[in-house]
């Protein structure tokens, strides 16, 4: 187990942060006219695309040759929705100055996708500039 979590120490703490932030009671900031329609949405991407990255690198440090398998990144995907899924349960029944939403997990879930995309395409090329 302490192997395993060796390499993820910046992708638990980014899993802490987003939780925090996540759980914080924004008051009346959220209606700040500083935030535009949307940021809401395109932060709960950009947290969960960081997060994925973070995981990546920790489970490509771990393996030798530095490589990510598809089978690991499945389970990267899977834990990471979970992760997602429950911020938004925690929202719905704990956090109840905080909004559950449909949308906030969709994009949490693009996120996701979008950032094994591109480990996996920058894996894959630096595995072709090698050859």
């Amino acid at each position: 187990m302490k192997a395993t979590l060796k390499y993820q120490g910046s992708a638990i703490l980014w899993a802490l942060f987003i939780l925090i932030i996540c759980s914080v009671n924004m008051g009346s900031a959220g209606d700040s006219p500083m935030f535009f329609k949307g940021f809401d949405k395109l932060t709960h991407t950009g947290l969960f695309f960081t997060l994925v990255v973070l995981y990546c690198n920790g489970a490509i440090r771990q393996q030798n040759p530095t490589t990510l398998s598809y089978t690991r990144a499945l389970i990267i995907i899977i834990v990471a929705i979970a992760f997602g899924g429950l911020i938004e349960i925690l929202q719905w029944e704990f956090f109840t100055w905080r909004s559950a939403e449909w949308s906030d997990f969709f994009c949490d879930g693009l996120g996701i996708c979008m950032g094994i995309f591109g480990v996996m395409l920058t894996v894959s090329a630096m595995g072709n500039e090698k050859k």
